[in-house]
């Protein structure tokens, strides 16, 4: 049966180190812990859990604003529950939020919006709510809840870009982020250009180069070949790759020891290793180490 309503994914970042400092049996049962009370809460907040998924919950609910008042609850009662659990055990949410058409068949369901959930939850940052633009409108005011639109970002396996906001869940966010969360015209906000056209600011030092859409890929390393240069012995001779994919910038690491990435409004650091993720609004990158080293070569980027 076709039905619309709001797919939730939830997913636990950083599993798979958990399984090798533990070992199988205790990340296990770690594991099934953590899903299992994020199932829980699914339910006691009115959603439906369709099934666990190793390290990921997958749920449904009737309407936006109860699915979203669901992941808030839940990232804030998380990040109070990993206060109290060892470092070996730390394993922040991302979360994917998805208004659309599922066939229910059975207890499981299938469809665009179960596909498209779990990949905003791949490709968000640990701490992060991302929300396509349907659930966004038909969701009401929610205190201390506001949206901060990323804009079209390509979805592995879609055709058209999705239109994602990302939900700013801290009471202590600065409000100068956030967009109106109601109503939201997203006419207004995203205009065909930007699907179709972009180009990224990227600062280093004294450094100042915009590249547009239409030029990429561009490569980030230490020899002059590149198309950006940063000269650090940590910085690998080809470090990292900016592509252009429907509508979004991409950032890939191809290094020996890893790239990080910031977000502006956002508290969380994303390591990328012989990995990717999306770029968006403006941050910094880190080649080589993490930005807790204050000697890191940091890369500035603004996307518009």
């Amino acid at each position: 049966m076709n039905v619309q309503t709001t797919v939730v994914f939830a997913d636990l970042f950083g599993s798979t180190g958990v399984f090798e400092s533990l070992g199988n049996v205790k990340a296990t049962e770690a594991v099934t812990q953590a899903t299992n009370w994020i199932a829980d809460k699914f339910t006691a907040n009115g959603g439906r859990v369709i099934k666990l998924l190793g390290d990921g919950v997958l749920a449904i609910f009737e309407n936006s604003s109860d699915a979203i008042t669901a992941v808030v609850e839940i990232q804030r009662s998380h990040q109070i529950r990993l206060a109290n659990l060892p470092p070996q055990l730390y394993m922040p949410l991302r979360i994917g939020v998805v208004r659309g058409d599922v066939v229910l068949v059975a207890d499981d369901c299938y469809g665009d919006a179960v596909n498209t959930a779990a990949r905003l939850s791949e490709i968000t940052g640990p701490h992060q709510i991302w929300v396509n633009d349907k659930a966004v409108e038909n969701t009401p005011v929610l205190n201390d809840v506001h949206f901060r639109l990323l804009g079209p970002i390509a979805i592995r396996g879609r055709s058209e870009p999705c239109t994602v906001f990302q939900i700013e869940w801290r009471e202590e966010q600065n409000s100068e982020y956030f967009t109106i969360q109601n109503p939201v015209s997203l006419s207004s906000q995203v205009k065909g250009g930007d699907v179709l056209g972009g180009r990224i600011d990227l600062s280093y030092k004294d450094k100042h180069l915009t590249f547009h859409s239409f030029e990429m890929p561009i490569h980030i390393g230490r020899i002059r070949s590149v198309d950006f240069v940063v000269n650090d012995p940590r910085v690998s001779r080809t470090h990292a790759r900016i592509d252009w994919r429907k509508g979004s910038f991409m950032l890939a690491d191809e290094s020996s020891y890893g790239s990080w990435v910031r977000f502006s409004g956002s508290g969380s650091d994303l390591m990328l290793r012989r990995d990717e993720c999306v770029l968006h609004g403006d941050g910094q990158i880190s080649l080589g180490t993490p930005f807790t080293d204050p000697t890191a070569p940091l890369i500035s980027f603004a996307l518009s």
